[in-house]
């Protein structure tokens, strides 16, 4: 199975992955979509997430198998000191690592930085680490998100804001958004570097980037302000017009009015047009005057257009918003997306379904950047474990093949798991 790119934009970048679960394996993975040469260290038997649910009845990870497309595996015993020695030579030899490991353990940055120097290299080992906490407490997506504070705002607006139980979100977005930013944060060290010559930690604690959204989209300017939190909206969109609607097929769709062209689009849509006008003369307002008067009078704006919908089969609404130009969408399970064509079968996004370590066919994505001047090549599988041990071993430290020979015997470094039996799982 060919190491495939889908954009060889990075092919002179080389770095070293070690990781589990969901934000380092991100960062690694849109790394290696862009062409660069991703090697990710586990422990032999795979790592926390190797068998992450769900799994095949073959017992391979859905999960694994999709964040370490396009990467290389290489497997190492990394509870003996001598599969930690390799995995610190490779990383500081590449001169590039990311890793969610403690930064007490034995991938720490200065151990690194010192193996490259003995190597004979520079000081300026790059290392992006991906954290709990800032202060080093551990943290994950579901728990950093209860801090920030989201699951406390969504679930009915109806609801007893002192009783209501929270909802949180089945979507890992943190996790996703860190690992976005931490290849983000890479690519800014290495630029740093290609200027000064300087090496660099980089530390992002998945905390901070909760937190720090919270701030920058201006929600934790917006609670200190009224000194009180926001209520609970249900499924309405916060500050302007937006919200689900049913026809009377029964059919569930999301609209959005933020712009002038939007909201004309969908009383035009909706045919409310005399509803909205004297709702405008009993309330002495102007909807067209922008976001405000449309959302803090959003109940009565709601129960017109749900009228009105209730008039209409799905079909023929989506046709006349689609003609207004509306922004809309009919809500689709996760399975309902998997099969629908123009989400899948005709979007470029996605090509062909490579060979899986999983052996199940399956659309899979390349990179989510469109560039029409770069011919986007078919998407590239994930490695077996282990399956680049010995090409990686040889061409980045050198070692002859009876020296990794001597390796794997004792113990040390594990080949591809291509033949292994997980049934039993």
């Amino acid at each position: 199975m060919g190491h495939e790119r889908m954009y060889n934009l990075l092919n002179d970048l080389s770095i070293v992955e070690v990781s589990s679960f969901v934000a380092s394996p991100t960062a690694g993975l849109y790394c290696a979509q862009m062409g660069a040469e991703v090697i990710r260290v586990d422990h032999k038997a795979g790592g926390l997430d190797y068998d992450r649910y769900m799994l095949t009845k073959e017992g391979r990870s859905l999960s694994w198998e999709n964040l370490n497309r396009a990467k290389k595996s290489v497997a190492l015993d990394l509870r003996s000191a001598e599969g930690r020695e390799l995995c610190v030579e490779l990383a500081a030899k590449t001169g590039q690592c990311i890793t969610n490991l403690p930064e007490k353990s034995f991938l720490s940055h200065g151990a690194m930085q010192a193996q490259r120097i003995k190597q004979g290299a520079r000081d300026d080992m790059v290392s992006v680490r991906i954290m709990g906490w800032h202060d080093g407490r551990q943290a994950m997506d579901f728990t950093v998100n209860a801090a920030a504070g989201y699951p406390l705002m969504t679930g009915p607006e109806e609801w007893d804001p002192e009783s209501a139980p929270p909802v949180s979100q089945p979507l890992p977005a943190w996790d996703f958004i860190t690992g976005a930013y931490s290849a983000f944060a890479l690519m800014t060290a290495l630029h740093n570097r290609s200027a000064t010559g300087q090496g660099t930690e980089v530390r992002v604690p998945l905390g901070d980037v909760a937190i720090g959204t919270l701030a920058n989209s201006g929600t934790m300017a917006e609670m200190l302000y009224r000194g009180s939190d926001r209520e609970r909206l249900g499924n309405a969109i916060w500050g302007a017009f937006g919200r689900d609607f049913q026809t009377k097929c029964g059919t569930r769709f999301m609209v959005a009015a933020l712009t002038p062209k939007q909201w004309t689009g969908l009383v035009a849509a909706f045919g409310v047009a005399e509803g909205i006008a004297a709702l405008e003369g009993e309330l002495g307002i102007d909807f067209n005057g922008g976001d405000r008067p449309r959302f803090e009078n959003r109940h009565r704006l709601f129960d017109l257009f749900q009228s009105a919908a209730e008039g209409f089969d799905y079909d023929t609404l989506s046709a006349r918003m689609r003609a207004e130009g509306c922004t809309f969408e009919k809500y689709r399970s996760h399975h309902e997306a998997s099969v629908d064509p123009d989400l899948v079968d005709n979007n470029p996004l996605f090509g062909p379904s490579p060979s899986n370590p999983s052996g199940f066919e399956y659309p899979a994505t390349r990179s989510f950047a469109n560039m029409p001047a770069h011919e986007a090549e078919d998407p590239a599988p994930a490695p077996f474990l282990g399956q680049h041990s010995e090409e990686v071993l040889a061409d980045k430290l050198g070692l002859s093949s009876g020296a990794i020979a001597k390796l794997v015997d004792a113990g040390t470094v594990a080949l591809s798991d291509q033949n292994a039996d997980y049934t039993h799982r």
